[in-house]
């Protein structure tokens, strides 16, 4: 391995040509629409899918939402997010009080449309604001930051998510990840989630790098999920070990390349975790000859 590589490079050079090619095929998620959903709109401006007894539900409980020839349209005539974000919120309450919406977290999520381009341009005025746990719910787009830490060889600090959290318990995962609660900003995000998670508090926010947005989308029991993914690396000393401090990870584990494409390959690691790797590795890789000769990450 040569040594002037840089943790990513180190990380790369170290799998074989077919863990290359499977990790860049993690950038290639087609984005289709859940079977059987509905897509619905808010004054004209689409905003998510539901399912067809969710459809009937915002029919019957939300104040201006139509069905019309297959797509749901809600006309709310507001002038202010603030309307629109209080109308949808009390039905997504109402929805809690019936049983239909599960995982209420009293955290509030903002909605902006797809924003490809890094940095995204969330420091606009959401268009949206309500409880996080009804964007599964109503198949909106929602925002989380994703920090990967790389050792100076290439191996990779990964945190075992607690065996007691709703969604993918006991996987393994980044370094540090969490959703992008309204009002915060994805950097400042990122530093919180790594003192919270990990126990590393850092002195220089600039130690974290941008590497690109990645959306997936998948079937969840919550309802649709569809998330852009906002991806920061770390290069971490060997003096730096990651201790949980909140109880969301069970354990940190130090991987090798091979180990974390092999756990990867088998289901071990969350599916946001291996979108975000591939898109790490060919954000901060994009020159090397090493990744875009074998494994073809562009």
């Amino acid at each position: 391995m040569n040594p002037g590589l840089c943790p990513e490079q180190a990380f790369w050079s170290r799998l074989n040509g077919p863990q290359q090619a499977w990790l860049a095929s993690q950038l290639q998620a087609q984005h289709m629409p859940p079977a059987g959903g509905l897509r619905w709109l808010c004054d004209g401006i689409n905003i998510g899918w539901v399912s067809a007894d969710r459809a009937q539900d915002m029919v019957a409980l939300l104040p201006g939402c139509t069905l019309v020839q297959g797509r749901l349209r809600w006309q709310t005539a507001a002038d202010q997010a603030l309307q629109r974000s209080q109308a949808l919120q009390a039905f997504l309450v109402q929805q809690a009080a019936h049983g239909r919406l599960t995982g209420w977290r009293g955290e509030f999520f903002a909605w902006w449309p797809d924003t490809p381009a890094w940095p995204p341009a969330l420091d606009v005025p959401p268009f949206l604001c309500v409880e996080r746990a009804g964007f599964r719910h109503l198949g909106m787009m929602s925002h989380a930051v994703h920090i990967h830490g790389f050792l100076p060889q290439g191996d990779l600090w990964c945190g075992r998510r607690s065996g007691h959290k709703a969604i993918d318990p006991g996987l393994l995962d980044n370094l540090a990840a969490g959703g992008l609660t309204a009002g915060e900003s994805p950097l400042s995000t990122a530093v919180r989630e790594l003192a919270e998670e990990a126990g590393l508090h850092l002195s220089e926010p600039s130690r974290l790098r941008g590497s690109g947005v990645i959306r997936t989308q998948r079937p969840e029991p919550q309802g649709w999920h569809d998330e852009q993914l906002l991806v920061y690396t770390l290069h971490l000393s060997e003096r730096e070990t990651p201790i949980n401090a909140d109880g969301e990870v069970q354990e940190f584990r130090r991987l090798s390349p091979d180990e974390v494409v092999s756990c990867m390959q088998s289901g071990q690691f969350t599916v946001d975790a291996c979108a975000s790797l591939a898109q790490s590795l060919a954000w901060l890789m994009a020159g090397s000859d090493a990744i875009t000769t074998r494994g073809n990450v562009r």
